[in-house]
């Protein structure tokens, strides 16, 4: 769909804590930008912002009808792309932010654990010809009903990967508070094994030994499916993080944007 070079970044809640660190997300993506002619921001909740606003909703009512969580929860991330695009003017550079609905995230009618089935990212295409940073809410679309769905805990992920497809990204970066993926947790096992490079399934097997995931598994089998590149990083720190590939892969010709079927082989919930 876009035939320049895109870049697609990802930065997780804890890069996105304060506006010390929203400075430290624009200067990293004005690096990227000379090296890639896009660079498409995709972002979650400023730090604990999700679980805060989860917690007003269970005060407001013990058990929230999901249709008004997801309306709820999904500001979280709304909140973050317009701070950063303000940051972004404030060091004299354009920046658009863009919801999930806004950018074409089209999902099933299920709330709070939604699927994507298809990505229309039109209203983007205009932003990325004229070269400009565009900054998109993670963790969120739209329903085929037209209501605000979102896709789960580490949903932004997800979003990440399939704006990456959609666009014909060259690969999708994502920036944590670890310099890639580690065989068990750095922050308490400080001579943990970190892995340069692994395949997809690699990745998903490691991911899913440890209780906080680096990346949601959902994402690396929806790359896996494209054949899209993914690559971890710190955003505290220089270093080669780790990048998830296919040893010979060969990108598709027409993307598959069904995450269920990358997950599930075809069932539906």
């Amino acid at each position: 769909m876009n035939k320049f070079k895109t870049l697609i970044t990802k930065f997780g809640g804890s890069a996105l804590e304060d506006m010390d660190h929203l400075q430290r997300v624009a200067e990293i993506v004005v690096k990227r930008k000379k090296d890639y002619e896009n660079v498409v921001v995709v972002v979650s909740a400023m730090g604990q912002t999700t679980d805060k606003l989860l917690e007003m909703a269970k005060k407001a009512n013990s058990d929230p009808p999901k249709r008004e969580q997801d309306i709820l929860l999904s500001a979280g991330e709304r909140i973050s792309m317009a701070l950063l695009a303000m940051v972004f003017a404030q060091n004299n550079l354009e920046a658009y932010s863009f919801t999930g609905s806004q950018s074409g995230i089209i999902t099933c009618n299920s709330h709070t654990n939604a699927h994507i089935l298809n990505m229309k990212p039109y209203r983007l295409l205009p932003y990325l010809k004229d070269k400009k940073i565009i900054i998109v809410a993670g963790f969120q679309g739209v329903s085929i009903k037209g209501d605000i769905t979102t896709l789960g805990r580490g949903g932004s992920d997800t979003t990440a990967v399939a704006l990456g497809i959609a666009l014909g990204a060259e690969k999708v970066e994502f920036y944590k508070d670890v310099n890639g993926i580690f065989e068990c947790d750095p922050h308490f096992s400080p001579s943990a094994k970190s892995f340069p490079k692994l395949t997809y399934q690699e990745a998903i097997r490691i991911i899913g030994k440890g209780e906080k995931k680096v990346l949601h598994p959902r994402a690396v089998a929806l790359a896996e499916k494209n054949h899209l590149p993914l690559h971890v990083l710190s955003f505290k720190e220089q270093g080669l993080g780790s990048i998830i590939v296919k040893d010979g892969f060969e990108r598709m010709d027409c993307p598959i944007y069904e995450e269920e079927y990358a997950l599930d082989h075809g069932k539906r919930n």
